[in-house]
Protein backbone atom coordinates (compact mmCIF):
# COMPACT_ATOMS: atom_id res chain seq x y z
CA UNK A 1 0.00 0.00 0.00
CA UNK A 2 1.63 3.57 -0.84
CA UNK A 3 0.44 6.01 1.83
CA UNK A 4 0.47 9.70 2.25
CA UNK A 5 -0.21 8.82 6.40
CA UNK A 6 2.28 7.43 7.88
CA UNK A 7 1.24 6.72 12.10
CA UNK A 8 1.46 3.71 13.03
CA UNK A 9 -2.32 3.31 14.02
CA UNK A 10 -2.51 3.83 9.89
CA UNK A 11 -0.33 1.32 8.99
CA UNK A 12 -1.51 -1.41 11.74
CA UNK A 13 -5.14 -0.92 10.12
CA UNK A 14 -3.54 -1.52 6.43
CA UNK A 15 -1.97 -4.47 7.95
CA UNK A 16 -5.33 -5.57 9.61
CA UNK A 17 -7.10 -5.19 6.28
CA UNK A 18 -4.68 -7.91 4.60
CA UNK A 19 -2.22 -5.77 3.07
CA UNK A 20 1.43 -7.00 2.61
CA UNK A 21 3.98 -4.11 2.35
CA UNK A 22 3.12 -0.39 3.68
CA UNK A 23 5.15 2.39 1.84
CA UNK A 24 4.59 6.09 3.23
CA UNK A 25 5.03 9.11 0.59
CA UNK A 26 7.63 10.28 0.04
CA UNK A 27 9.40 7.14 -0.87
CA UNK A 28 12.56 6.09 -3.18
CA UNK A 29 11.44 4.21 -6.01
CA UNK A 30 14.58 2.14 -6.12
CA UNK A 31 13.18 0.76 -2.65
CA UNK A 32 9.98 0.47 -3.99
CA UNK A 33 11.09 -1.92 -6.66
CA UNK A 34 12.96 -3.72 -4.26
CA UNK A 35 10.04 -4.53 -2.68
CA UNK A 36 8.03 -5.82 -5.32
CA UNK A 37 10.86 -7.44 -6.30
CA UNK A 38 10.66 -9.27 -2.67
CA UNK A 39 7.06 -10.54 -3.20
CA UNK A 40 7.16 -11.50 -6.69
CA UNK A 41 10.36 -13.67 -5.60
CA UNK A 42 8.11 -15.19 -2.59
CA UNK A 43 5.06 -15.61 -4.58
CA UNK A 44 7.35 -17.39 -7.49
CA UNK A 45 8.48 -19.75 -4.58
CA UNK A 46 4.62 -20.52 -3.38
CA UNK A 47 3.71 -21.20 -7.22
CA UNK A 48 5.98 -24.24 -7.75
CA UNK A 49 4.42 -27.03 -9.37
CA UNK A 50 3.03 -29.61 -6.96
CA UNK A 51 4.24 -33.12 -6.53
CA UNK A 52 3.13 -35.27 -9.20
CA UNK A 53 1.29 -38.37 -7.45
CA UNK A 54 1.27 -41.08 -9.88
CA UNK A 55 1.04 -45.12 -9.85
CA UNK A 56 2.59 -47.46 -12.32
CA UNK A 57 1.55 -51.24 -12.39
CA UNK A 58 3.14 -52.69 -15.32
CA UNK A 59 2.04 -50.83 -18.12
CA UNK A 60 -0.29 -49.17 -16.44
CA UNK A 61 -0.02 -45.59 -15.32
CA UNK A 62 -2.21 -43.87 -12.98
CA UNK A 63 -1.60 -39.94 -12.44
CA UNK A 64 -3.93 -38.78 -9.82
CA UNK A 65 -2.32 -34.93 -10.43
CA UNK A 66 -3.10 -34.93 -13.89
CA UNK A 67 -6.44 -37.42 -13.56
CA UNK A 68 -4.91 -39.11 -16.57
CA UNK A 69 -4.47 -42.69 -17.15
CA UNK A 70 -1.85 -44.25 -19.51
CA UNK A 71 -1.66 -47.87 -20.74
CA UNK A 72 1.77 -48.35 -22.34
CA UNK A 73 2.34 -44.92 -22.86
CA UNK A 74 -1.17 -44.07 -24.69
CA UNK A 75 -3.29 -42.26 -22.69
CA UNK A 76 -6.77 -43.41 -22.61
CA UNK A 77 -9.75 -41.66 -21.78
CA UNK A 78 -12.71 -42.20 -19.21
CA UNK A 79 -16.00 -40.94 -18.28
CA UNK A 80 -15.71 -39.11 -15.08
CA UNK A 81 -17.15 -41.71 -12.54
CA UNK A 82 -14.50 -44.26 -14.31
CA UNK A 83 -11.75 -41.86 -13.57
CA UNK A 84 -13.34 -42.04 -9.78
CA UNK A 85 -13.46 -45.36 -9.84
CA UNK A 86 -10.58 -46.46 -10.69
CA UNK A 87 -8.75 -43.87 -8.58
CA UNK A 88 -10.28 -45.04 -5.61
CA UNK A 89 -9.83 -48.68 -6.46
CA UNK A 90 -6.12 -47.78 -6.85
CA UNK A 91 -5.74 -45.81 -4.12
CA UNK A 92 -6.76 -48.47 -1.90
CA UNK A 93 -5.07 -51.15 -3.55
CA UNK A 94 -4.94 -54.94 -2.27
CA UNK A 95 -8.06 -53.87 0.10
CA UNK A 96 -11.32 -55.83 -0.22
CA UNK A 97 -14.41 -53.02 -0.91
CA UNK A 98 -17.33 -53.90 -0.53
CA UNK A 99 -19.82 -52.71 -2.88
CA UNK A 100 -21.74 -50.46 -0.15
CA UNK A 101 -18.48 -48.52 0.30
CA UNK A 102 -17.76 -48.34 -3.25
CA UNK A 103 -21.17 -46.99 -3.86
CA UNK A 104 -21.22 -44.56 -0.93
CA UNK A 105 -17.59 -43.37 -1.47
CA UNK A 106 -17.25 -42.55 -5.47
CA UNK A 107 -21.06 -41.86 -6.02
CA UNK A 108 -21.78 -40.15 -2.60
CA UNK A 109 -23.70 -40.24 0.12
CA UNK A 110 -27.40 -39.28 -2.07
CA UNK A 111 -26.94 -42.18 -4.56
CA UNK A 112 -30.36 -44.00 -4.58
CA UNK A 113 -29.31 -45.43 -7.91
CA UNK A 114 -29.73 -49.37 -8.59
CA UNK A 115 -26.64 -50.39 -7.19
CA UNK A 116 -26.16 -52.32 -10.68
CA UNK A 117 -24.50 -49.25 -11.74
CA UNK A 118 -21.48 -50.18 -10.13
CA UNK A 119 -21.05 -53.48 -11.75
CA UNK A 120 -21.79 -51.22 -15.44
CA UNK A 121 -18.90 -49.15 -14.56
CA UNK A 122 -16.68 -51.85 -13.68
CA UNK A 123 -17.42 -53.23 -16.99
CA UNK A 124 -16.43 -50.22 -19.20
CA UNK A 125 -13.58 -49.79 -16.67
CA UNK A 126 -12.22 -53.06 -17.48
CA UNK A 127 -12.66 -52.55 -21.11
CA UNK A 128 -11.01 -49.35 -21.20
CA UNK A 129 -8.48 -50.99 -19.62
CA UNK A 130 -7.82 -54.03 -22.05
CA UNK A 131 -5.02 -56.45 -20.92
CA UNK A 132 -4.65 -54.91 -17.36
CA UNK A 133 -8.78 -55.45 -16.84
CA UNK A 134 -6.76 -58.48 -14.77
CA UNK A 135 -6.34 -55.79 -11.84
CA UNK A 136 -9.71 -55.28 -11.09
CA UNK A 137 -11.08 -58.32 -9.22
CA UNK A 138 -14.32 -59.72 -8.61
CA UNK A 139 -15.21 -60.31 -4.45
CA UNK A 140 -18.45 -62.87 -5.24
CA UNK A 141 -20.83 -61.64 -2.94
CA UNK A 142 -18.14 -59.01 -1.13
CA UNK A 143 -17.21 -56.13 -3.91
CA UNK A 144 -14.19 -55.59 -5.98
CA UNK A 145 -10.58 -55.07 -5.63
CA UNK A 146 -7.32 -53.66 -7.20
CA UNK A 147 -4.64 -56.30 -6.74
CA UNK A 148 -1.29 -55.85 -8.58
Amino acid sequence: MLSARGEEYDKIHGFELGIDDYVVKPFSPKELMMRINVLITRHNKVQKQPERDVATFAGLTVDFTGRMVFIDGQKIDLSPKEYDLLFFLVRNRSIALTRERLLSEVWGYDFFGDDRTLDTHIKLLRSSLGEYRKFIVTLRGVGYRFET
